[in-house]
């Protein structure tokens, strides 16, 4: 059985695609950056900024569309790349950099990526372009 269209990857690749969501990566992706530079936290710096950054925006608004459009048979998927981008690279990442930052940091960095995750997800959700997502407003308000 086909996916349906909103959930097919080429549709997803697309999206990725968009200026307005390549703009908002690159001002998320500074954000992030700045964080590793100014924040203390041992766990927070520029290779796992870029790296959970791109997974984010690749994945997350996919995940987040399988649960809101109630895409059941996709489920497990969706919540294998949640995990991956929220902890699987994280745990990969610094198990291979420094295992005790690891063991100092994973259990306080999940809740916070995966919220992050979750924002991200809301906020790249919307399959259009800004001009299409301003007129869907102005119907729905006037």
């Amino acid at each position: 059985m086909a996916s349906p269209p909103d959930l097919q990857w080429r549709t997803q690749w697309r999206e990725c695609l968009r200026p307005w969501k390549l703009a908002t990566l690159a001002l998320g992706i500074g954000l992030l950056l700045l964080g590793a530079e100014l924040t203390p936290a041992p766990d927070w710096d520029i290779p796992i900024s870029f790296i959970m950054g791109l997974l984010a925006y690749a994945t997350a608004p996919w995940s987040l569309r399988v649960l809101v459009r109630r895409h059941w048979r996709a489920l497990p998927v969706a919540l294998f790349l949640a995990w991956l981008t929220v902890d699987g690279c994280y745990a990969l990442y610094w198990s291979l950099k420094d295992p005790a930052v690891l063991a100092l940091m994973r259990d306080v960095n999940f809740p916070a990526s995966l919220s992050l995750y979750g924002m991200c997800g809301l906020g790249w959700l919307y399959q259009g372009s800004l001009r299409q997502a301003w007129q869907a407003i102005s119907r729905s308000v006037g």
